[in-house]
């Protein structure tokens, strides 16, 4: 973690979530997809870590445009990197799943091995803290990268997630999603 969420920061997700552990699972279940998906599905979802890329582009912008805090997501996916954040920064959050940027491919694999998109490996993906968060999705979609603010940290302790109507609390990360499916 570079920096510190401060309350009232914007939670920004920039480049997909999950594109790691999605190349992993296509690259070591391959039979298993495809007695569902074709062989272009199966060969675009394992080139998928090669589409995105945090690299320096995304830091630079976001270190640019002042953000609070920076997260490179990795092991344990978006939601071990929200909690890390928020624990290392002691602040609440609320953050709505809707809005994370995912790819449709993502969440076919998962839907067949019955994972949770949002704790597969998301090397690649960067969780920015920043005021005026929607200035920096803009400035990072200009340059080709998909990028969302999914919510907000507050001073409370509270760490909340919505996804539609529902609400429920942000739990601390368990195993990666990938390490248990690889396991089998």
């Amino acid at each position: 973690i570079t920096g510190c969420l401060k309350p009232g920061d914007e939670l920004v997700v920039a480049c997909p979530v999950a594109l790691k552990g999605t190349s992993v699972i296509a690259k070591n279940k391959k039979d298993k997809l495809a007695e569902r998906f074709s062989a272009g599905f199966i060969q675009n979802c394992i080139s998928l870590q090669d589409d995105y890329g945090a690299g320096s582009i995304v830091w630079k912008i976001a270190q640019e445009a002042d953000a609070s805090a920076l997260y490179a997501m990795g092991e344990g996916g978006f939601l071990s990197a929200l909690w890390k954040m928020a624990e290392a920064s002691e602040v609440g959050l609320e953050a709505d799943f809707r809005k994370v940027p995912i790819r449709q491919e993502t969440i076919e694999v998962c839907e067949i091995f019955d994972l949770n998109p949002y704790k597969l490996q998301a090397d690649g993906a960067v969780l920015i803290g920043i005021r005026g968060g929607e200035a920096l999705v803009q400035r990072l979609r200009n340059e080709g990268f998909m990028a969302e603010v999914i919510g907000q940290t507050n001073s409370g302790n509270d760490r909340l997630l919505y996804s539609g109507g529902s609400a429920r609390y942000l739990e601390r990360p368990a195993e990666d999603e990938l390490q248990q499916l690889l396991k089998e």
